[in-house]
């Protein structure tokens, strides 16, 4: 879970692709962050442009990009802890550029305006953690299905997106479980899935979100860290008896060597070789399903 990202998982090195807490400083900066997320090959121009969706509990800030010509399936992205940020932006630029009209939401609309952090802050920090937890406390399942059923009828409304195709949500961190709840909400829209060391994916509520998957309709991709793994070593085995009872396919795996919170390029944990391998797995998804 995201609460447990700890500072010595940020200055560990992950795997080959990995860095340290000296190189993450040094690659900071949006330069650095393009480095790390080469364009995919055959790169589609791409337009962006920041967007205000309205929900039922306000205005939420979120950034859209899409090609720069023609429809195209629509992907909804919940960011991690640390919200949206320039970070998530390159990401989303670089799923466009794969052919996806892209939507990533601040999920914590209701308390602060994106970015929230300064560059080189991190959860780990008690200072960070400390401005970051009271905007927790105003996330609740129900009002995440009211936003998810926002930001897809967003989406729908936007001349960039086909509406005949389906159209996947990822998330990462905490923004796993709010994929799934996005998919049982509007199942009829929802056709592939993606979280990447997602917090919290089974419980014991009625509805936590391992319970939901017999209302889902869609294909999914749960990529886990090692260490959440080591953590709750069933939750995988829970996931995969679930998505099977509901005759859904689900690929879950456990990523050798990496840490809760290795895929965004701005992690003190990133592991670049494991969290391309992820996104590849990501893209043959939606490849198949949109």
């Amino acid at each position: 879970m995201c609460d447990e990202h700890t500072a010595a998982d940020n200055d560990a090195f992950v795997g080959t692709g990995s860095i340290s807490r000296r190189q993450f400083g040094a690659m900071s900066g949006a330069a650095g962050l393009a480095m790390l997320l080469p364009a995919p090959a055959n790169a589609a121009a791409i337009k962006g442009r920041d967007v205000a969706v309205k929900t039922p509990d306000g205005t939420a800030d979120a950034y859209f990009v899409a090609p720069a010509t023609g429809k195209h399936p629509a992907v909804l992205i919940w960011p991690d802890i640390m919200g949206l940020r320039p970070a998530f932006r390159q990401m989303a630029d670089r799923l466009a550029q794969s052919g996806y009209a892209v939507l990533v939401v601040n999920q914590f609309y209701r308390s602060t305006k994106s970015p929230f952090l300064a560059p080189g802050e991190s959860f780990d920090q008690p200072e960070v953690r400390a401005k970051i937890m009271p905007f927790t406390k105003a996330l609740s399942p129900a009002g995440t299905v009211k936003d998810a059923v926002a930001f897809t009828t967003f989406l729908d409304a936007q001349p960039e997106v086909d509406r005949k195709r389906g159209m996947a949500s990822t998330g990462y961190c905490m923004g796993g479980p709010m994929v799934m709840r996005t998919a049982a909400a509007v199942p009829g829209r929802i056709k592939a899935g993606a979280t990447f060391h997602g917090g919290g994916l089974v419980g014991t509520d009625a509805d936590a979100p391992d319970k939901l998957i017999p209302q889902m309709k869609a294909a999914y991709l749960i990529a886990i860290a090692e260490n959440d793994d080591q953590r709750a070593p069933t939750d995988k085995d829970t996931l995969k008896a679930a998505f099977v009872a509901a005759k859904l396919p689900a690929e879950i795996e456990v990523y050798t060597g990496t840490k809760h919170g290795w895929c965004p390029p701005d992690s003190r944990i990133y592991d670049a070789k494991q969290a391309d391998r992820a996104w590849e797995r990501m893209l043959a998804l939606f490849g198949r399903t949109l």
